[in-house]
């Protein structure tokens, strides 16, 4: 269990926020120069949010968070969780934790030059390791479970792609079984899978991709969309066949959906975000959640639709209240129906402000701007934070997204 900080410590990083204002993303930059020129750790990164800065801002942003929050930790507790869970698909294991707190202790030193005194080095190494310690522990009882849950593993596992099907012209699905073909772990709805790639001339690649399938005993389904220059998804979409295998870790993440631990529910997504709620919806589909649930989503158009048929059919069978928004206009075949409503134009929040219902917890997930007006709306017509919650595709580096997680 780690030592709590002393009053001295906390004073110390409380009073570094404006030195981590003006240059915390100089720091994490450097950090990361640092880091990443270790083979061993570098191969454990996105290099695609180092190429974008994303990781770097979403590092830069975490570290002010914990620096404001020094005297009140609990209010950090569910961005603890959501690394905890990243570090475990990822397989971070306690060996990496020092080589993090060397390149992050030097970085503060290398930038900040004179002003970090001896004090204040003595300070953050202390910060540091409080929190890495938090990190290990947690992470320690998610590898626990996963490994003592049927069909549970910990560390990478060969699945290999038994199907792949078309969703719409921007998504395809992947459909894996493990290739030693005993039983996988079920995972939560909401939960994603990490994979470890080898891109021809682009080397060894991290990426998370959330699971469509229903939870089952024997395979999971990633349904990816090609981005646009985007180096793995292109490689998922124009090069990976049936039979090939993927390198792949449990399921991790905590934007979990339990249909018990909800009376009602809103599944509000765009684009690629659908499938996180896609797999919630399976749960209905095999009869294991009865509670209201309605889905509200947002694409282009009806061939970038990833699931309209099957969206259809749950309207319609199971009563599920959905409502398609498409931002190119009301296709010709569209059909409304008692459960099934076609919108033209995007999801606003003054129409989901329309829609706000007691009860019910709203789930989020699409592009950053997108959740961010959805939240605003939300909580400017009086639904509680704990009644919001949305996952982050990628790196988290919208300053109030990271807050509010």
């Amino acid at each position: 269990m780690s030592t709590m900080l002393d009053d001295k410590t906390r004073s110390i990083v409380s009073a570094c926020v404006p030195a981590l204002e003006a240059h915390g993303l100089s720091i994490t930059q450097e950090m990361y120069r640092r880091l990443l020129s270790k083979p061993e750790i570098r191969d454990l990164f996105n290099m695609s949010h180092q190429k974008d800065g994303e990781q770097p801002k979403a590092l830069a942003l975490a570290v002010l968070a914990y620096a404001k929050n020094i005297n009140n930790l609990g209010a950090l507790g569910g961005m603890v969780e959501r690394i905890a869970e990243k570090h475990v698909g990822l397989n971070i294991l306690p060996e990496h934790y020092p080589f993090v707190g060397e390149a992050l202790l030097g970085a503060i030193a290398h930038v900040l030059g004179d002003a970090a005194t001896p004090e204040i080095m003595e300070a953050w190494g202390k910060a540091y390791w409080f929190l890495a310690d938090v990190l290990i522990g947690r992470e320690k009882q998610i590898y626990h479970a996963h490994a003592s849950a049927p069909g549970g593993w910990v560390g990478w596992r060969n699945f290999t792609v038994r199907s792949i099907t078309v969703e719409s012209s921007t998504v395809k699905s992947f459909e894996l079984i493990p290739s030693d073909r005993k039983p996988v772990m079920r995972h939560q709805p909401g939960q994603y899978l990490s994979l470890k790639l080898d891109i021809p001339n682009h080397g060894s690649q991290r990426r998370n991709y959330s699971i469509s399938s229903a939870p089952a005993d024997d395979h999971y389904r990633l349904s990816i969309r090609k981005a646009e220059g985007g180096v793995v998804s292109s490689w998922f979409h124009d090069t990976l066949k049936e039979g090939d295998e993927l390198v792949v870790s449990a399921p991790a993440g905590e934007f979990v959906y339990d249909p018990a631990q909800e009376t009602k529910t809103m599944f509000i997504s765009a684009g690629i975000g659908l499938t996180p709620f896609v797999s919630a919806l399976g749960l209905i589909e095999e009869k294991q959640a009865k509670n209201p649930i309605r889905f509200v989503h947002g694409t282009h158009a009806a061939d970038t639709l990833a699931f309209g048929a099957y969206l259809q059919e749950l309207a319609t069978q199971n009563n599920v209240q959905t409502d398609i928004f498409y931002s190119a206009g009301i296709p010709d075949q569209a059909a409304s129906s008692a459960h099934l409503e076609h919108h033209a134009g995007r999801i606003t929040p003054e129409w989901l402000a329309t829609q706000i219902e007691p009860n019910t917890v709203y789930r989020l997930c699409g592009p950053d701007q997108f959740m961010l007006d959805m939240i605003k709306a939300l909580k400017t017509q009086g639904v509680p934070a704990t009644h919001i919650r949305y996952e982050f595709f990628g790196s988290a580096s919208d300053a109030q997204l990271l807050a509010a997680a």
